[in-house]
């Protein structure tokens, strides 16, 4: 049997988790308060966006514990479960390291810790790829193998309101954030080589809308295969624009929608929408069963 587990970067709910048989580790939210939340967990987005909004000094985020994943391996190396591991971009945090020191500390063989080279909602869809696989029947290194050739084709683009928030979290230098806030610009931002990167940017919230269609454009639609994923900050409403343009420009794909958690949602900032998506066909989608 095998053991999908994922750090709660990747913005999966709680249910959906459970409902898939993923076990997820949770990161870390200090508040300027001090009080430390564990993410997904001890709050939500419906109490955490608007305190992050008014807050004076912005969050701190933290990887979990070599302790917990440790945990986590020995339970498994218990049920005789080998564990494919997805997660958070180690160029973003240190919850890579964090589960290889517990792969170490567990003495487990079978353990596979694959580095989503992403985070959010795109780490969510490696994830769910992850799951697919395992419920084919498929043993945890084809399944391991399949998400590195995945990476390839996986986009993920998000628009966000205000820049500060990545400023200020040391995930975007300061002159490209001061450059992205002027004029009413809403920045675009993706993730290259593991780290947050400027994709672009457009006048208002309706260029940034079509700048995003024009990413799936590009990149020659999303994989029918597999979901595209749209996660949002502060509501819904957010997402309406891009359900509509997928529904008609691609009428095979289908799109879930993920509330974006505090972890990432504290460097993203309110007002925070994305998109993830494989393009084509993913090598992974195709392997026969090892």
């Amino acid at each position: 049997m095998v053991q999908i587990l994922a750090d709660s970067a990747c913005d999966l709910s709680q249910e959906e988790a459970a409902a898939l048989q993923v076990q997820l580790i949770p990161l870390h939210v200090t508040l300027e308060t001090g009080e430390v939340l564990r993410d997904g967990i001890d709050t939500d987005a419906a109490v955490f966006f608007p305190h992050l909004a008014s807050c004076k000094k912005l969050p701190t985020t933290s990887q979990p514990s070599p302790d917990l994943f440790a945990e986590a391996f020995d339970r498994a190396k218990a049920e005789d479960k080998e564990v494919v591991a997805v997660l958070l971009s180690s160029e973003l945090s240190g919850t890579f390291q964090s589960a290889s020191i517990g792969a170490s500390m567990s003495d487990y063989e079978k353990v596979h810790l694959i580095d989503s080279g992403t985070a959010s909602i795109g780490e969510g869809l490696l994830v769910r790829l992850a799951c697919a696989l395992r419920d084919k029947g498929l043993d945890a290194e084809h399944i391991a193998a399949a998400l590195v050739a995945a990476k390839r084709h996986l986009h993920v683009i998000a628009v966000i309101d205000d820049l500060k928030f990545l400023r200020k979290g040391g995930r975007l230098p300061a002159a490209v954030a001061v450059a992205g806030g002027m004029l009413g610009i809403k920045p675009l931002v993706t993730i290259k080589d593991g780290k947050v990167a400027m994709a672009g940017k457009a006048r208002g919230l309706p260029g940034a809308y079509v700048a995003v269609f024009k990413v799936l454009e590009a990149a020659g639609g999303p994989a029918p295969e597999s979901p595209c994923v749209g996660g949002y900050t502060t509501g819904l409403s957010q997402m309406e624009p891009i359900q509509r343009y997928i529904h008609k420009e691609y009428p095979d794909a289908t799109l879930l929608l993920d509330t974006i958690g505090c972890v990432i949602g504290t460097h993203g900032g309110p007002g925070a929408f994305a998109l993830a998506f494989f393009d084509g066909k993913p090598d992974a989608q195709a392997p026969d069963k090892g």
